[in-house]
């Protein structure tokens, strides 16, 4: 069978989707940017904004001053321990020589070189001296930085409790915010919607239909995407509520619309078969024939052993007939013959 469109209203109907989709993009792209420049939207808190300056401030400044004292007192440290190294590295290696010496003395055993012995104790023993101070020192300086790290683990759990204090009333003010921006987006969103569900009934047969499709896009996009990422801890509640009200509105809807395309099935059946093809938009009849439906009816077409039955078994409509010229078996809604061009008009009753 042939298409049921032409050409050209293929390419309009692809135009139309097109132009909806570029026309939701720029509704989408225009209310992003209304939302986002709305006044009090933003969302800006943070915990330190409701701790007590008076408190807060004192506990930052001793934080400061002691960050520097660490840093002077580790840089001192440093040293010390630089200078530890030294005196330790000197006393070992003079202590190294004078144990070879000693063992030289005792191999000559000359007694004119005790008083040596005696100085050089004494330089070792100045040596050792010098080491231990630089220990002391090193030793010193790693008690004053454990008394300054308290001195932190104290200050920061006090800013700690500061804020545990303050936990209370910023988790209130960042749940009346996210209310407010909340309220304000659900207030802009949530008509859009209901807009979009009323176009959808009503005007899906007007000749200005792509756009308003565009705009059902965008209030869809824009209800169940913009939304989603401001929607509070409480917020699943109004997605969910939202989606029982539309789900349910369009249950009603589509029972409503049941019953009357029922009720007008009803009333075309009683109709002659000459009225009911009248009615019969063409684009439509062939469309249907094609999908193997009957055009008046809409149930399926019963089939034989030569193919599609040319009468609907259920309504009486005639499907197919023959060419009055070359009584070539053809569509009953063809105006003219597909193998001869005969017009329908001279068509005999098959």
């Amino acid at each position: 069978m042939f298409g049921s469109f032409r050409v050209p209203e293929r390419l309009f109907a692809i135009a139309m989707w097109a132009v909806s989709i570029i026309f939701a993009g720029f509704l989408i792209g225009l209310g992003g940017k209304i939302v986002a420049e709305l006044p009090g939207v933003e969302q800006g808190l943070s915990l330190p904004e409701f701790i007590d300056p008076a408190k807060l401030v004192p506990l930052h400044a001793t934080r400061d001053s002691l960050l520097q004292v660490e840093r002077s007192t580790r840089d001192e440290r440093d040293r010390a321990s630089q200078q530890h190294a030294v005196a330790r590295n000197a006393y070992t290696s003079q202590r190294e020589s004078f144990d070879a010496w000693v063992a030289t003395r005792r191999a000559t055993t000359d007694p004119a070189q005790d008083p040596e012995v005696l100085s050089r104790t004494r330089a070792l023993d100045t040596l050792k001296s010098t080491e231990r101070e630089a220990e002391a020192r090193v030793e010193k300086l790693d008690e004053t930085l454990l008394a300054i790290t308290q001195a932190q683990e104290a200050n920061r759990e006090a800013e700690v409790d500061l804020e545990i204090a303050a936990r209370g009333s910023f988790e209130r003010a960042r749940f009346t915010q996210e209310l407010k921006v909340f309220g304000i987006r659900l207030a802009l969103t949530l008509p859009l919607l209901l807009i979009a569900g009323w176009l959808v009934a009503r005007k899906r047969r007007s000749e200005y239909w792509p756009l308003l499709r565009g705009f059902v896009l965008f209030a869809v996009f824009a209800f169940f995407v913009e939304l989603v990422p401001f929607l509070p801890s409480y917020g699943g509640y109004v997605r969910y509520a939202v989606g029982i009200i539309a789900s349910g509105v369009a249950g009603v809807y589509i029972i409503r619309a049941m019953r009357r395309y029922l009720a007008q099935r009803q009333r075309v059946e009683q109709q002659t078969e000459a009225e009911r093809r009248r009615a019969l938009p063409y684009e439509e009849a062939l469309k249907r024939i094609d999908a193997g439906v009957c055009p008046g009816c809409e149930r399926r077409i019963a089939t034989g052993p030569n193919g599609p039955a040319n009468f609907c078994v259920h309504c009486g409509l005639r499907l197919f007939d023959q060419c009055g010229g070359c009584h070539t078996r053809k569509n009953a809604f063809y105006p003219y013959c597909p193998s001869c061009g005969v017009p329908a008009g001279s068509a005999d009753a098959a």
